[in-house]
């Protein structure tokens, strides 16, 4: 349960992140998705912390982490909030430059971080997912079908708040099991039920919501207005062979349209929840990518 790392809450922002940290070498931030929190990295993070130094937050409206009500706009959910929150973070911890990974959601918020504070990030990974206006310019009935989510909960509150709130833990174990995962069999009780004490609120099921209603809006008016901006770091992606990603996109083609320099990637024998499924391959993959340049801290 990653108590071997140090617990931290850090104001930023206007909200409290709760983060666990440790490890030694170059800063590596690590950035969940939905609808977990940082416990995803509790299969990589040992080995990636011999070599450096892990900063592993819930992301605002996660795990416990701040959940503010979500502004008129959803800005506050905005991918470009989020990637702040991280960047002051980092600042708070001394910690300038770093390489940066994200799975999911976190991933969303690791691009437009690399987007918008490319003076912070040495290096990036990206795990099984496009970006988000490819995703959603490309929606046809297989896609809406298996990521139903990202229609159901766009839609204005109190919809889709009450109709998870009245089954959460039920609705929370359906998407763990999910997009090619086959039920979670490598997730034991314990983690279910971490999960779930973060998830199961009224506070968290909301601030879900307006994560996603952020990527249906806002968050595209900050992509079209990017232009030709494009995403300085090196890159690597990596998806899964049983995700919906992977069977309905083309993860290296995607990204490399975002990125300033020759995107590398590739498969891996999992569904979408990466981390949990198969860690020993993505620590694999990790140190290769990152260990390519050492960063400084501050």
């Amino acid at each position: 349960m990653l108590e071997q790392f140090q617990r931290s809450r850090i104001d930023v922002g206007g909200v409290t992140i709760n983060l666990r940290h440790g490890g030694s070498g170059p800063p590596l931030l690590l950035l969940h998705g939905f609808p977990q929190t940082h416990l995803i990295w509790r299969g990589v993070a040992d080995r990636l912390a011999r070599e450096f130094t892990l900063v592993m937050p819930d992301l605002r409206g996660y795990g416990d982490s701040s959940k503010p009500p979500g502004d008129a706009d959803h800005g506050n959910y905005s991918k470009r909030r989020m990637a702040l929150d991280m960047v002051e973070l980092m600042r708070a911890l001394g910690m300038r430059r770093f390489h940066l990974c994200g799975h999911d959601r976190g991933g969303r918020v690791a691009h437009r971080l690399a987007l918008d504070h490319p003076e912070a990030v040495e290096r990036l990974m990206l795990i099984d997912i496009s970006p988000t206006e490819t995703m959603y310019a490309a929606t046809d009935r297989r896609f809406a079908t298996l990521y139903y989510h990202w229609f159901m909960l766009i839609q204005p509150a109190p919809l889709p708040e009450t109709l998870i709130g009245n089954s959460a833990r039920f609705y929370l174990e359906h998407t763990l099991g999910g997009w090619g995962s086959q039920g979670a069999p490598w997730m034991d009780q314990a983690v279910r039920d971490e999960y779930a004490r973060c998830f199961c609120t009224p506070q968290a099921i909301h601030a879900a919501c307006e994560d996603y209603r952020a990527a249906a809006g806002i968050d595209l008016e900050h992509d079209a207005q990017d232009g030709w901006k494009r995403i300085a770091a090196p890159t690597r992606v990596v998806w899964g062979s049983d995700g919906v990603v992977g069977r309905l996109f083309e993860p290296l083609a995607d990204w490399q349209r975002k990125c300033a320099l020759p995107v590398a990637g590739r498969v891996l024998p999992a569904g979408h929840f990466i981390p949990e499924q198969v860690p020993d391959l993505l620590a694999a993959e990790m140190l290769a990518h990152f260990r390519a340049d050492a960063v400084g801290g501050s």
